[in-house]
Formats: structure tokens, C-alpha cells, sequence
């Protein structure tokens, strides 16, 4: 156990952050960051607050001029940062501007005397192969995130380096979001990168082989995910809206983490 450990984590980031698809059972979400808490709480012997202002939809840019500003002034000495993914699924995807932006929201944070970690993102093409053109900028994403952590000393945890991270069966059915397991694994892995007493790389342990599919059985699949998930999302950007339009954070003031028994 940590005899003193954290006073206070604070979480940024979007709609991962916030903890989709990882419901709660009672119409929210739990996610990574909550799962993480948890296990902080756990480590310690003195309490600890947590505030996740992350909100779903939010670009790199929005999240930097949103949320970071009111995270520094929770004064945190844990915090996470994590952002990219709606900027890559953009058009208007501009590398150096969000690796910028990622580099300056650690620096921030550091400097403000917190412990920050981050990780890198799964590889898409395996989840969602429609996704494969995207794959490049997802490494390249990457390497940025890699180089601003070494920049920055935020606490890195290379996701996208392990394989398992894109196994289809930690992913929900919308392909974009982690599923239970995946957010618990996620949350393992910060534990772990964190140096957390009682985590190790287990969580980095592939699953085994899958039973093999029909053709006609992944043509069925595609096409429900397309017509569940793809198409509305093309509509909403299409129109200019996002899901996070209208909707305030989970947590924004910092409570203690209660913890079961």
C-alpha cells in the first residue's frame, strides 16, 4: 500500500475518457478512468477525490480550450490526459496541431505539479476494417503522442504497441469504443504504468483464437454495424453535430472515490 499516495485525479479527454461504452447500470458510464480511480484508491491509505470532466465528441483543440483550464484549477497530482480520436476521424485532421495540443495539455499539468499518463491508441483496422485508411494517421498520431510524453513527463502507456489492445472482443459494437472488458484491461494498465502494488503486465495477455465465422455470418455483421452506427454518425457530422452537443461532464466537481467492499 501507498502510505500517502494521491490527494486528487483529475481526468480530460472525450468520449473514451468519459467511459463509453462501459455502462454502469444505472444509465451512465463507468469506464477506464473510473475503474483507475479505483484502483488509486485502493493503493493508498488516505482518500482520494476524482473529477472527469471529459465530454463525448470533443476534438483535441476543444478539449485543450474547454477542459484543461478547469482541471489545473481542481489542482490535481494525478491526471490523465487523453485525446485524438475525433480528430482523426475529421477531414480536416491536422497532425501537428494536435500532437501540440496533446504536448501542451500534459506540460501543463506537469508543470502544475501533477503526475500525468497518457496512452496511445489501438490499432482501428482489426476492430473496424472499413477503418484501414485511417491507419496512418493513427500510427503517425502515435509516434507524436510517444514524443510529447517524452517531451512533456507524462507517464506513457503504449497502448497501440500491443496487439490485443485491437481484439475485436474489447471493443463494443460500435467499433469505437472499448466494452467492459476492454475499459477494465485499460484501467489494469494505467495501474500498472502507474506502479501501483498488486498490478502487472498481465494485462497485456492475448485472448484465445476466436471460433472461426461464415462469410455470410461477417457480411451480416458489417452490414448491421453500418447500418446501426456508421450511417448515423456520417448524418450527424454531415449536419455539423456532434454526440456531445448539449451535454455537460460526469463529474466536475471532485468527490471521494467510495470503494466496495
Amino acid at each position: 500500500m501507498i502510505p500517502k499516495g494521491y490527494r486528487r485525479y483529475v481526468a480530460i479527454g472525450d468520449s473514451t475518457t468519459e467511459g463509453m461504452d462501459d455502462r454502469d447500470g444505472n444509465g451512465g458510464y463507468r469506464g477506464w478512468a473510473d475503474r483507475f480511480a479505483e484502483h488509486v484508491a485502493r493503493a493508498q491509505s488516505a482518500p482520494l477525490e476524482y473529477a472527469n470532466l471529459a465530454i463525448r465528441g470533443r476534438t483535441t483543440a476543444r478539449i485543450r480550450a474547454e477542459q484543461l483550464e478547469p482541471a489545473l484549477k481542481l489542482e490535481p497530482d494525478l491526471a490523465t490526459v487523453v485525446a485524438g480520436m475525433n480528430d482523426i476521424l475529421r477531414a480536416s485532421f491536422d497532425l501537428s496541431a494536435v500532437a501540440a495540443h496533446i504536448e501542451d495539455m500534459q506540460r501543463a499539468l506537469v508543470e502544475s505539479g501533477a503526475t500525468v499518463l497518457t496512452f496511445t491508441l489501438p490499432d482501428p483496422a482489426p476492430v473496424m476494417p472499413i477503418a484501414k485508411p485511417l491507419r496512418g494517421r493513427v500510427l503517425a498520431l502515435n509516434e507524436a503522442i510517444r514524443t510529447a510524453s517524452a517531451s512533456s513527463g507524462a507517464i506513457l502507456l503504449d497502448l497501440g504497441a500491443y496487439p490485443v489492445a485491437s481484439d475485436p472482443r474489447l471493443w463494443s459494437d460500435d467499433r469505437l469504443h472499448a466494452n467492459t472488458a476492454g475499459h477494465e484491461r485499460i484501467g489494469r494498465a494505467l495501474a500498472y504504468s502507474l506502479g501501483l502494488p498488486g498490478f502487472d503486465d498481465s494485462w497485456t495477455a492475448e485472448l484465445p483464437p476466436p471460433p472461426a465465422r461464415r462469410r455470410h455470418e461477417t457480411l451480416a455483421a458489417e452490414l448491421t454495424w453500418i447500418r446501426l452506427h456508421m450511417l448515423p454518425w456520417a448524418g450527424r457530422h454531415l449536419l455539423g453535430r456532434s454526440s456531445g452537443d448539449n451535454r455537460v461532464c460526469k463529474r466536475a466537481t471532485p468527490t471521494p472515490v467510495i470503494l466496495e467492499p
